[in-house]
């Protein structure tokens, strides 16, 4: 069935010689695609310098229903990132951002408001400066749509049970946060991109902020695995 959507690029995998499989996330959900001779194409059609990672595309493509991949006609940019190629703090959060949710977006149904989160949340990424903190608000409001954001009732408790996603005042047995980590944990909560200045964070708290989350995903996300890219980002955000 030949398809025009809006595509995320997750991941691309070199085959063979001259060949890519790219995973990505359309506004028909997940989908792969094997761009056949693409490392050897003159094509201004397809071009491999539209995979980049997290890149916006619009695309043109045959989905088929039996299994196999897909394949990709036409490809233009949906939108051209300006500041992201060029910050390399950036590109580093891009490549993280672009693993989580390769673990993270499984299914290969429709999901319209998962993808304008998403969509929304890059370009926003794209046109501000102090985004610092932006993984950590990212990784928490994407949770809305993966169906364990943390519910609210009881946030004035003394825990956070990270395997049930509750607060409650009854220690929990295991997987839980309290004190120190439990007040910034609550400090990403309610917070929209537009506000994340408020979020005073030094490199410390950012990662021990970003274990919590990593903790919280690979609890509710089955096969979740932390990105390879995790060390490099902590790493240049000291």
């Amino acid at each position: 069935m030949l398809v025009k959507t809006k595509a995320i690029v997750l991941t691309s995998l070199k085959f063979g010689e001259s060949d890519l499989i790219v995973k990505c996330f359309t506004q028909e959900g997940v989908k792969s695609y094997m761009l056949k001779r693409i490392f050897k194409s003159k094509s201004k059609k397809v071009n491999i310098a539209y995979f980049q990672p997290l890149s916006i595309l619009n695309i043109t493509a045959n989905h088929n229903d039996k299994g196999n991949l897909n394949s990709i006609r036409e490809v233009q940019m949906s939108y051209l990132f300006h500041s992201i190629p060029m910050d390399v703090l950036k590109q580093t959060t891009s490549l993280f951002l672009a693993e989580v949710l390769s673990y993270a977006l499984n299914e290969e149904e429709k999901n319209s408001t998962q993808f304008s989160f998403i969509e929304t949340a890059l370009i926003w990424f794209d046109n501000h400066a102090k985004t610092a903190n932006f993984h950590l608000l990212f990784l928490l409001n994407l949770t809305k749509y993966l169906g364990f954001y943390p519910e609210m009732k009881n946030e004035s408790a003394l825990f956070f049970d990270l395997a049930n996603g509750t607060f409650t005042n009854n220690k929990p047995f295991d997987q839980f946060i309290s004190e120190e980590k439990l007040v910034l944990f609550k400090s990403l909560i309610g917070i929209n991109f537009d506000d994340i200045q408020r979020l005073q964070l030094n490199s410390k708290n950012r990662n021990i902020l970003l274990d919590i989350l990593l903790k919280y995903y690979q609890l509710h996300i089955p096969n979740f695995k932390n990105p390879k890219s995790l060390n490099v980002l902590k790493e240049v955000f000291k």
